[in-house]
């Protein structure tokens, strides 16, 4: 569909581009990155974008889809136009259906207002009933008109980092080892099921990171402290290597309901770790085969290379610490790396609306995954607080 010319429909707003603050230690639970005002950069041989703004109806007015015609040429473009009429009712109708959204009747408007009049309101109503709803486009090529629809969740710029050491500590703290096996299920549901990666896995975006921050104090000769950086290495890479062998054994899985059904609620952070247990259970018993990549955008076949993105597996992981010296320093390169990059890679649908049999797929796993992540990064951010 080289020859298509993609209109895009939203509100006045960037698209990709995000404020934030840097890292730092107030933001305690997950981190959030810094943003830069972001790049965006686009082959040529890319579809036609136009975004209208403001208002609606004269940015719509200002597209190509009202050329310019000829004389000569009035009759062929007014069959065209009738023609895409059609084409586009029918697909607002399918597009309608789906989500559910009652369209407002446009078709005693003349053309094009009528066009802009539907798309205003049918994305008004799409933005305020359609969770994970981002944008509609109209798209016309040779043969149809019809509009794509976008779900995308939206990360807000987060690092989600689950630490393992908090659970290595809470496995040997007597008065919490029964809540460290509920949260030990938790992990082997991430990692064997959502496909978290684990940062002592050599392929994983954080193992690079850790080796590439360990040379570099190999390589300092003047640092006093060289010693004490070396245990802090050792001792991620021993618990990092014991935690994944717990969490690996995939007797956690088998017995993951026992262990809830079991599970006695003396205050208020088992009632937590019962809670976030439970969740977790759900989403392995109704998604037991889902990744948190499932969604995953793919780079386009005509994308340009020079468009820069943060993947999703460089920003979601096990990780050893959220705290102390170490993961400052690499919260800090992660930030200025970041910064380099155009945008993130978010889960995302696109909806064709072609025909009146649309694909019934949804971010609901992805909803109740990142709130899943979001609840074991705070709770294991905070144990040491909790611990008498």
């Amino acid at each position: 569909m080289n020859d298509a010319q993609t209109y895009y429909i939203r509100k006045n707003q960037s698209v990709r581009t995000k404020t934030a603050k840097a890292v730092t230690p107030t933001t305690q639970r997950i981190c959030h990155l810094d943003a830069k005002t972001q790049r965006r950069k686009r082959s040529s041989e890319r579809q036609t974008q136009i975004s209208a703004c403001s208002n609606a109806s004269d940015g719509f007015l200002r597209t190509s889809f009202l050329p310019k015609l000829q004389d000569n040429k009035t009759v062929q473009a007014s069959q065209k136009t009738v023609k895409m009429q059609k084409d586009f009712y029918a697909s607002l109708s399918n597009l309608s259906n789906h989500y559910k959204i009652k369209a407002m009747q446009t078709n005693q408007f003349e053309y094009p207002n009528n066009i802009a009049l539907a798309i205003w309101d049918m994305e008004e109503k799409l933005q305020h009933n359609v969770l994970n709803w981002q944008k509609i486009r109209l798209v016309q090529d040779k043969e149809k008109t019809y509009f794509i629809s976008e779900e995308k969740y939206n990360t807000g710029t987060t690092l989600y980092y689950i630490p393992i050491e908090p659970l290595y500590q809470m496995l040997h703290d007597p008065k919490r080892k029964r809540n460290s096996q509920l949260l030990i299920s938790i992990c082997s549901y991430l990692y064997h099921s959502a496909d978290i990666p684990y940062f002592r896995q050599e392929d994983t975006y954080l193992y690079w990171m850790y080796e590439m921050h360990k040379n570099w104090m190999e390589q300092d000769d003047e640092a006093q402290e060289n010693e004490t950086y070396k245990l802090e290495f050792e001792k991620v890479e021993s618990i990092g290597d014991y935690m994944e062998q717990k969490i690996f054994n995939r007797i956690n899985l088998s017995g993951f309901e026992q262990r809830i059904n079991s599970f006695k609620c003396r205050d208020s952070f088992d009632l937590e770790c019962l809670r976030m247990a439970k969740n977790a259970f759900a989403l392995y018993k109704e998604y037991p085969n889902e990744t948190i990549f499932r969604n995953a955008p793919k780079k386009e076949d005509n994308e340009s290379e020079e468009y820069e993105t943060i993947g999703m597996e460089k920003y979601i992981s096990f990780i050893s610490q959220t705290k102390g010296w170490l993961y400052e320093s690499i919260a800090e390169t992660i930030n200025n790396e970041f910064n380099e990059y155009g945008a993130m890679e978010e889960p995302t649908i696109c909806k064709h609306f072609e025909e009146a049999d649309v694909t019934n797929n949804s971010l609901n796993f992805e909803n109740k995954l990142f709130a899943l992540l979001d609840d074991m990064c705070s709770l294991l951010y905070n144990y040491e607080t909790t611990r008498k």
